[in-house]
């Protein structure tokens, strides 16, 4: 693993703003105050006046930032007051040029549009006036009307780019955090997934074990080849538990996949599972029919472990003693049809776990799963599963 360092002047952090209008009062009152201190041969020279207008200019700009509008008005006064007073410079009209610069940048565009008006009639209206005094010293009227424009453009650039970096800078973390919400919802998909698995897998293997070694215990002294086989089945159920949970989590574990070692079960698994159940004492009915089609592999898992699930919950919760297990395609869809005989509670345990994974499945295929007791006694658990995608409806849904 590499990392990577970030030299120390690539590391760009954000001047002050307060820092800022210091730095760029001190520039602009350097330039100007050049100027205003010599004045063409035949005009007015520096004087009392030239040099208060000159601070108040220079002060304004300290506070450009905050309150561009009173600093733009300050500037701009003080720049007609050197024109009208007849001391005439090149740079005299630097500090409102900033200010309008600033107004801009700060503002949006309604307002730079009407500060452009604004600037361009009293540009050229000071023009005219002071022309009359000092020979037209400044030019043309239309000519002065025009340069106030140009800090105001400058500035409506500068934001523009401003606010559009922003945007893309603010997509950009729009974009993160959808890709953060993203990666944590697979992350809990994959979370519930692994979970509901452990759980099939478990869940019913050691219901069944439980109830084999319990009829061990009762047939122990009296029926001892009863209790032995009932052992033995014990035994084959653990060792199966052990391998499907070596299969499950040699999946999870990166490189672990195996063509050996199968976790994902298929229907022609059922007998097994149905085996198992009558180990436990239940009576187990299997119908299966899948029209000769080929299924796909998920759907394949779903069925299992629903039926699986309803199994368990058979035997966990119900004093049932007989249960039909039906596997069909119907149409574009496989059905699925768990019923037993007990007392109408079989599904018992309320909303558990098990209920909550079967629906869990079904919905994660694009189906759906109903289950609740029947009029005449009894459990039902039916599920619809479609082969090719889509949500078909559950046909004779609980009762």
């Amino acid at each position: 693993m590499t990392t990577s360092r970030l030299s120390p002047w690539r590391v760009q952090r954000p001047v002050p703003a307060q820092l800022m209008d210091v730095g760029v009062a001190v520039v602009v009152g350097l330039l100007t105050g050049l100027d205003a201190a010599v004045n063409g041969p035949g005009h007015r020279q520096a004087d009392w006046l030239t040099w208060t207008l000159f601070a108040v200019s220079v002060a304004a700009l300290l506070v450009r930032s905050r309150w561009p509008v009173a600093v733009t008005v300050v500037t701009g006064a003080a720049c007609a007051g050197w024109a009208l007073y007849g001391h005439i410079g090149e740079l005299l009209n630097l500090p409102v040029m900033v200010a309008l610069y600033a107004l801009a940048v700060e503002g949006n565009r309604r307002r730079t549009l009407r500060a452009a008006g604004v600037a361009a009639l009293l540009s050229g209206a000071v023009s005219v006036v002071a022309g009359k005094d000092v020979a037209q010293p400044q030019g043309a009227p239309l000519l002065e009307m025009l340069w106030p424009l140009v800090p105001l453009l400058l500035g409506e650039v500068v934001r523009g780019r401003r606010e559009l970096l922003k945007e893309y800078a603010d997509r950009a973390e729009r974009a993160e955090a959808d890709r953060e919400r993203e990666a944590r919802r697979k992350v809990d998909q994959e979370r519930v997934r692994v979970a509901r698995e452990l759980h099939d897998v478990i869940a019913h293997t050691v219901s069944a074990m439980t109830v084999q070694a319990g009829l061990a215990l009762d047939a122990l002294d009296s029926r001892p080849e009863v209790a032995r086989t009932a052992m033995r089945q014990v035994r084959t159920s653990g060792k199966e538990a052990v391998r499907e949970l070596r299969a499950t989590v040699g999946v999870l574990r990166e490189g672990r996949r195996t063509a050996s070692v199968d976790p994902a079960p298929r229907l022609a698994q059922l007998d097994e599972l149905v085996e198992t159940a009558r180990g436990a004492g239940l009576r187990v009915s299997l119908h299966a029919d899948t029209d000769g089609r080929e299924l796909p592999r998920l759907v394949e898992l779903a069925a299992y472990r629903i039926v699986q699930e309803a199994l368990t919950n058979v035997i966990k919760h119900a004093s049932a003693r007989h249960v039909a297990v039906s596997v069909a395609v119907t149409g574009q869809c496989l059905a699925v049809e768990i019923t037993d005989d007990g007392p109408g509670t079989s599904g018992g345990a309320g909303e558990g776990y098990g209920l909550i994974g079967m629906r869990e499945r079904a919905a994660a295929m694009g189906g759906s799963l109903e289950a609740g007791p029947l009029p005449g006694g009894g459990w039902r658990v039916r599920g619809m599963l479609p082969l090719e995608g889509g949500m078909p409806p559950v046909a004779g849904g609980a009762a």
